[in-house]
C-alpha cells in the first residue's frame, strides 16, 4: 500500500469534511492534514466542538475516529511533506494537469490537497504542488463537489492496492 496524506484546505462545509474522512478511512489514507478555516472538532469551546462533531459525524460515521489527523499551516505542511519525500499532488484543473482517465502513475508518497468548495486551490499553493491532477468531464459544470472528486480520484489513486481485497461483504 502506498503512503498516502490528504490536506483538506479551506474546505467550508463540516458535510464535506465528514463525507471525505469516511472515503480517507475507506480506501486506506495514513493521514488528514486540516489547514486554513476548514472546521473540525478541535478548536473553540466546548459547546461548539459537539456542535462540529456531530455535523462532521453525520456523514463520517465514526471515520473521525479512526483516521489519524493533524491540524497545520498549508505552508508548513507542504514544506513537512516534501522534507519527508511526499510528492504533493493538487486536485486542481490546470493547463499542466495530469488527466485521472488516462491512469498515471503516481507512485512513492503521496499527499494530495483539496481546496475550498467554490474557488479550489489558490495559484500561489499551486506553484508549491509537483503535480496537478484533473478529473475529466462531459457535462456542462466545471467542477464535482469536493468529497465526490475526493472519492474518485483516491479510488484511482488507490485501485492498484484494491485488487482482490473484500473483507466487508455482507452476509444474508
Amino acid at each position: 500500500m502506498k503512503q498516502l496524506t490528504v490536506i483538506l484546505y479551506n474546505i467550508r462545509s463540516t458535510y464535506n469534511v465528514g463525507a471525505i474522512l469516511r472515503t480517507c478511512d475507506c480506501l486506506g489514507v495514513d493521514e488528514v492534514i486540516f489547514t486554513g478555516y476548514t472546521p473540525f472538532f478541535d478548536k473553540g469551546l466546548p459547546h461548539e466542538q459537539e456542535k462540529l462533531r456531530r455535523q462532521i459525524h453525520k456523514t463520517a460515521l465514526g471515520a473521525e475516529e479512526t483516521l489519524k489527523w493533524r491540524r497545520a499551516n498549508i505552508d508548513d505542511a507542504i514544506t513537512q511533506l516534501k522534507d519527508a519525500d511526499y510528492q504533493i499532488i493538487a486536485l486542481e484543473q490546470g493547463e499542466n494537469s495530469l488527466n485521472l482517465a488516462d491512469s498515471p502513475e503516481l507512485d512513492g508518497k503521496l499527499a494530495l490537497i483539496l481546496g475550498e468548495e467554490v474557488h479550489g486551490i489558490p495559484m500561489e499553493l499551486l506553484q508549491k504542488c509537483d503535480q496537478l491532477l484533473e478529473i475529466p468531464m462531459l457535462g456542462q459544470k466545471e467542477s464535482f463537489n469536493v468529497s465526490v472528486a475526493t472519492g474518485i480520484a483516491l479510488w484511482e489513486i488507490t485501485k492498484p492496492c484494491l485488487s482482490g481485497t473484500r473483507k466487508h461483504l455482507r452476509k444474508p
